[in-house]
């Protein structure tokens, strides 16, 4: 079977959402199922061009991306995506915008995507919505506000269950140590909808072991809804997590149930041999 065939649901966004968040996820999950509809697996996957953070964007990326850029449209904000990224309205409010985070395999049909999407106003992001492509259901957090996630509040690394990227290479050595200790490794390729597990307690913590592969919209979403639900979001190299429009920057981004655990886990990724 060349197409994915199974529907893509509404997402259910929370009352309250920033309207352009919600357009936009809206927007996000339909351009995502008229695309799963249209094209096969081999059309998604097709690299048609390099994105605004230099690397190549799938067609299934720009299909979604060019959505939520009619949204912001419409809105007058701006926009920060890895896909097309800056669209400058002069407005205090911008989108940071991952369209389809995991977009491997949401090409393949492995049921593992999601959008997700950050308000930010002058820089400093308020608030957040992940929704998973698959199933619809979405997390939201405002900055400041009571949320209804909590972390496990798991402290320690030995006997955590971790969800971490793929080794890439030079970082195969910090993948292991982190392994080892570990109670539970899982590789989901999907980093927003891995950052929203840590944030409603179903796994401990998230880490990419010094790839520095992450761009600011892979941990946007994270640095509003972790630490609202007793987590924290850190770079392995002690480097500030900053909404800043140059796509070149990247990070090695840490997720976890607590502040104990997240610094135990980059000194585990940054120790010598």
């Amino acid at each position: 079977m060349t197409h994915i065939g199974w529907p893509v649901p509404e997402p259910v966004i929370p009352e309250g959402t920033h309207p352009a968040l919600a357009d936009a996820t809206r927007a996000a999950v339909a351009a995502f199922a008229a695309a799963r509809a249209k094209h096969t697996r081999a059309e998604l996957a097709e690299k048609v061009q390099i994105g605004a953070d230099g690397t190549p964007t799938m067609r299934l990326d720009i299909l979604v991306d060019t959505a939520v850029a009619e949204v912001v449209d419409r809105h007058r904000v701006n926009l920060l995506s890895e896909e097309i990224g800056v669209i400058d309205h002069g407005s205090a409010v911008t989108l940071v915008v991952d369209p389809v985070d995991g977009t491997a395999n949401a090409a393949a049909g492995v049921p593992l995507s999601a959008f997700a999407g950050v308000v930010a106003v002058d820089g400093v992001a308020r608030e957040a919505l992940t929704c998973w492509l698959d199933t619809g259901r979405c997390w939201h957090a405002v900055a400041g506000e009571p949320t209804p996630y909590r972390t496990t509040g798991r402290r320690e690394l030995d006997g955590a269950a971790v969800s971490l990227l793929r080794p890439h290479g030079a970082d195969d050595d910090a993948w292991w140590r982190v392994a080892k200790r570990a109670a539970r490794v899982r590789i989901l390729s999907t980093s927003c909808l891995e950052a929203a597990l840590v944030a409603e307690g179903s796994t401990d913590a998230f880490a990419d072991a010094g790839s520095d592969t992450h761009r600011i919209m892979d941990l946007a979403a994270a640095m509003v809804m972790v630490p609202a639900a007793g987590g924290a979001v850190l770079d392995v190299r002690g480097r500030p997590l900053e909404i800043d429009p140059d796509l070149t920057r990247r990070w090695s981004g840490v997720v976890a149930a607590t502040r104990e655990l997240a610094e135990e886990l980059a000194a585990t990724i940054e120790e010598k041999p």
